[in-house]
């Protein structure tokens, strides 16, 4: 297993849109292995295959608290959604440091297959729900900054350049 290097907003590939895994196999497998070491490294709760430039659809999510609880979905897919919205603060490792509040679903009913291949589908909530939504939209090239007004996306956008134009003279 390896680290993955992590896209940063605004970099234009986080919008491409993922295609579908067309078999899961032992490549679709390592990059799983490699998607979780980066989530777990970087401290995240979810990471999507765009964010580390594999424009395929897979996602990692663990929302557990020991961070042991790894969930994988490939080829994801809402199959219902809670009229109920729920606000929450949102963070994301291709927009570090930025934290604001989206809408989404409180509850999700998520379909997909696992790492083994394997069709399973599953009730989310509470962070869960949030971090599926929130890493779907990555597969379609959406950065939960989109939702953001235009002046807050510009501001973030304007920090994101110049914290990289930072980091390369170091």
């Amino acid at each position: 297993m390896s680290q993955l290097d992590i896209l940063r907003y605004p970099d234009p590939r986080l919008h491409k849109v993922a295609g579908p895994v067309v078999a899961v196999d032992d490549r679709i497998r390592r990059l799983v292995d490699d998607m979780l070491e980066t989530m777990y490294g970087a401290e995240g709760v979810g990471l999507a295959a765009t964010q580390v430039d594999v424009h395929e659809r897979v996602i990692v999510i663990d929302t557990s608290d020991a961070h042991d609880e790894p969930i994988v979905l490939i080829n994801p897919e809402l199959i219902a959604r809670s009229e109920e919205m729920t606000f929450v603060d949102e963070g994301c490792l291709s927009v570090p440091e930025v934290y604001d509040k989206v809408p989404r679903h409180a509850r999700v009913r998520v379909r997909a297959l696992d790492r083994s291949g394997q069709a399973r589908e599953f009730d989310a909530e509470g962070l869960l729900s949030i971090a599926v939504q929130h890493e779907m939209d990555h597969l379609l090239g959406k950065v939960f900054v989109e939702y953001l007004s235009p002046l807050k996306r510009t501001r973030i956008k304007t920090r994101m350049l110049k914290k990289s134009r930072d980091e390369a003279r170091v």
